[in-house]
């Protein structure tokens, strides 16, 4: 069976391009970099089999791309802390946003107005809207990447015309389909990372209710997160754009 990869991250060496890599379903590790060829270095090295080759690697490289555990002790907040990180973030604001359905949605009233075939009344001073529009305007970053199955579910239809609220409040909103995303090796998992040191992953009960939030802080892990982050962001194509085709698709 062909392995699934995950490329973690690389780290500079002479002679080569050390780079770690984890297999998705085994948990095993594979790494690569300048073969070791010293005959006096090999000759202290213990337990090397016949088909075994010894490689070097920064040790950097290990340190910030080898598996990493989650905080020590899981740290969990409520929705009403959650709401503050978007209060405190000074620089940057980013969302992957991977379900099929939120719950809240249906809740508002523009989710009526749109399953009812109408254009949607976005309130652009609401609590959430003034707090977003505040950032922006002072030079922050927000930004969101949506994922999109094919076809799409009424929810993400509805989060499409969405990015017309996002974009008025000064958000990148991009999308990219499910398939995209994961040739990608985007997790499964909803999560905003905050000026790139604070990652908040979402849980949601099994009716798409957002129920807590998980915040990580280790160094090595929210690296994992900013990177999934720049892989996402590669991959996606503005909002308007995606709707653009899928609008032709449908024609």
């Amino acid at each position: 069976m062909t392995r699934r990869l995950r490329f973690n991250g690389t780290g500079s060496g002479e002679g080569g391009c050390p780079a770690v890599h984890e297999d998705l379903d085994s948990g095993e590790i594979i790494v690569h970099g300048p073969r070791l060829t010293d005959p006096a270095a090999i000759a202290q090295l213990q337990h090397l089999g016949e088909d075994e080759i010894p490689i070097v690697v920064p040790r950097n490289t290990l340190v910030d791309f080898g598996p990493k555990e989650r905080d020590p002790e899981r740290r969990f907040i409520g929705l009403d802390q959650f709401g503050k990180l978007f209060e405190k973030f000074q620089h940057s604001a980013w969302h992957l946003e991977m379900r099929r359905r939120y719950a809240a949605d249906e809740l508002t009233d523009t989710w009526v107005q749109f399953v009812r075939g109408e254009e949607p009344t976005w309130d652009l001073n609401t609590p959430w809207s003034r707090t977003i529009r505040a950032k922006t305007d002072d030079g922050a970053y927000v930004g969101r990447v949506r994922i999109v199955d094919s076809p799409p579910t009424t929810g993400q239809l509805y989060l499409l015309a969405h990015g017309d609220k996002n974009a008025a409040l000064g958000e990148d909103t991009r999308t990219m389909w499910r398939e995209d995303a994961q040739r990608a090796d985007l997790p499964d998992e909803d999560f905003w990372v905050f000026d790139s040191q604070l990652v908040a992953v979402l849980l949601f009960d099994d009716a798409d209710n957002l129920t807590g939030v998980e915040l990580i802080t280790e160094p090595a892990a929210v690296n994992q997160y900013n990177r999934l982050r720049d892989v996402a962001q590669h991959y996606s194509v503005p909002y308007k754009q995606f709707a653009a085709n899928l609008a032709a698709t449908e024609a």
